[in-house]
């Protein structure tokens, strides 16, 4: 199924003609999270599996499974977000940025084809939070969000209030996170199961304000909370390490590494290039204004003449300039900062099933030790204890096998994902770079227009 996402929306733009939402290209069961065996005690290990799928659960994952079938086979599916026009609400530290998000689509289970809303920031990373609640420990791949640019934000806030509510603001920054989070919502309505969930479609049907996602903010107890928990995964990460029996994932995992190392590398030569052509654009500028004041004081008249139009060449060139750099970000800087996050999502899923290889395997020690402690209840001839050990054997045998179940679903899901995930990123790749080069090559050429149209000046001088 193919999701057209080439729309650009209509909003003054402040920089070239670039696509700055990169162009993206579409590329495709409810259980809760077993805790690590490193942070539950043996007093805890009644509510360790309270995540256990329910019939209920089974209902919405069979349902949600023939759901996805029904909208990657047919290719008259279609969905379109555009995020424009940020506006500030508000004034002083309680004010905040708001942008329309305007969707089309004819996906039954949206109740219009075209509407529009209101969300602020936060409401993006709060629907973030939600799918990654709903979604990561079954291996499915979440979009990130982008990440919170606090200095700008508490500038925005300090700044005079618009003279005319709802007025369009433009700062780079803004329009930065703007083209941001049109990437971030188009790439997850492109996953054939994100796009119909019911939270993500209120997100963008709803005309009403979505409660304030408290534990987005950065400066939060709960922001705090989320730092603490991250070193405690990462800690996890580090420390543990799991006897991997099946080589796709040894193979895969080794790719995923390669890949994001390698585009970290190309991520900062890309800023280092968006930086240096920036440089060039002012140099040049500053060679255009130097020849034009020479110009003014050559009494040669030729050679006055053909330091002005040189003058008017660098002027031009200083503005190309300028738009090489903006396609260097837009394009391609951007684009790698997206995908570096993607794999970090990808490095995400793949713990998310060394998770659930832990859960099985602390539930197969816990039923080695019922299995023990029965044993010796009845060496003991202690039939008090003997069926209450019986339960809790049998208890055991159930979790064991419902973790096992767990492992394999996300095991299986992981494969799905990452086969959607490739074939999606080598059309995004194919797209990009073709994209890079074609606007490349127009500079070029433009520029060698404009040294073709000074050279007669240059012969003139005599």
């Amino acid at each position: 199924m193919e999701v057209d996402t080439a729309t650009t929306p209509e909003h003054n733009r402040e920089f070239a003609d670039v696509d700055i939402n990169n162009g993206s290209v579409s590329g495709a069961s409810d259980e809760e999270e077993v805790p690590a065996p490193g942070s539950v005690t043996l007093e805890q290990e009644n509510d360790l599996f309270v995540s256990a799928m329910t019939p209920s659960e089974v209902h919405r994952r069979i349902s949600a499974s023939n759901l996805e079938e029904v909208l990657t086979d047919d290719g008259d599916y279609f969905i379109q977000i555009v995020i424009s026009d940020p506006q500030k609400v508000g004034d002083g530290m309680s004010s905040y940025l708001a942008y329309k998000v305007t969707t089309k689509t004819n996906i039954p289970k949206f109740k219009r084809n075209e509407f529009s809303t209101l969300r602020r920031f936060s409401d993006f990373l709060g629907i973030h939070d939600l799918l990654v609640n709903k979604y990561l420990r079954m291996g499915r791949i979440i979009p990130p969000a982008p990440s919170k640019n606090i200095i700008g934000s508490t500038k925005v806030k300090m700044s005079p209030q618009q003279t005319e509510p709802g007025t369009p603001i433009n700062q780079e920054w803004i329009e930065i996170r703007r083209a941001a989070l049109e990437r971030f919502v188009q790439r997850t309505a492109q996953h054939p199961v994100l796009r119909v969930d019911l939270d993500f479609i209120n997100f963008l049907e709803s005309d009403q304000e979505l409660p304030r996602a408290v534990n987005t903010s950065a400066l939060s107890g709960a922001g705090v909370i989320r730092l603490f928990n991250k070193v405690g995964e990462t800690v996890n990460k580090i420390t543990y390490k799991m006897d991997e029996n099946d080589p796709w994932f040894d193979d895969k995992i080794t790719e995923v590494e390669h890949l994001d190392s390698n585009l970290q590398k190309l991520s900062s030569a890309l800023k280092s290039l968006v930086s240096s052509r920036r440089e060039l654009s002012v140099l040049t500028g500053l060679v255009a204004k130097s020849a034009a004041m020479l110009s003014t004081c050559e009494e040669h008249t030729g050679l006055s003449r053909a330091l002005s139009n040189l003058a008017d060449v660098e002027e031009k060139i200083e503005l190309l300039r300028s738009e090489q750099a903006n396609s260097d970000f837009y394009i391609l800087a951007e684009f790698i900062k997206d995908y570096l996050g993607l794999f970090g999502a990808i490095k995400c899923i793949f713990h998310e099933r060394v998770k659930a290889f832990q859960n099985w395997q602390y539930a197969q020690m816990q039923l080695s030790k019922r299995r023990e402690n029965r044993g010796r209840f009845e060496l003991a001839n202690r039939a008090d204890k003997l069926d209450q050990a019986q339960q809790e054997v049998e208890e055991w045998q159930g979790k064991v096998q419902r973790c096992q179940q767990q492992f394999d679903d996300i095991s299986a899901e992981i494969k799905r994902e990452m086969e959607r995930f490739e074939l999606s990123r080598v059309k995004d790749f194919k797209a990009n770079i073709i994209k890079y080069i074609e606007v490349q090559m127009a500079h070029q050429q433009q520029i060698i227009s404009y040294w073709e149209a000074f050279a007669p000046f240059a012969r003139e001088i005599v």
